[in-house]
């Protein structure tokens, strides 16, 4: 069964634009790797964040919004983030029925890719 997900992280501030980018696009390669696909993707741009991590005062926000069949894409993904110096935190959740819904009235993302599997699976 395919489940839905949301992931957010922080990268650290003294990272460039371009290197910022990279670093989202290797997560979102991870994702693809590991089987899920992600079906939204959001670069909040340099935040102030509410508390100082590790001395620093801003970050980085990167979100994905994914679906995976698997429970393990999580761990891995985790232990991608965990690995990687640049992230200051992350947090991935399971959405319900009543996130994916908020969401799909928020950007349609998710009934996109609905409209699209069906459409796939008509043909």
């Amino acid at each position: 069964m395919e489940k839905h997900y949301e992931t957010v992280f922080i990268l650290t501030p003294v990272l460039s634009d371009d290197q910022a980018k990279e670093a989202a696009k290797k997560f979102k390669k991870a994702i693809t790797d590991l089987g899920g696909k992600v079906i939204n993707e959001e670069n909040w741009g340099l935040k102030k964040l509410a508390y100082p991590i590790q001395k620093k005062s801003t970050g980085f926000y990167h979100l994905f919004e994914f679906t995976a069949t698997s429970i393990d894409i999580i761990s891995q993904l985790e232990i991608a983030y965990k690995r990687d110096e640049r992230v200051l935190r992350f947090l991935t959740v399971s959405l319900d029925k009543h996130a994916i819904a908020y969401s799909e009235k928020r950007k349609g993302k998710f009934a996109e890719a609905k409209s699209k599997k069906k459409e796939s699976a008509n043909a």
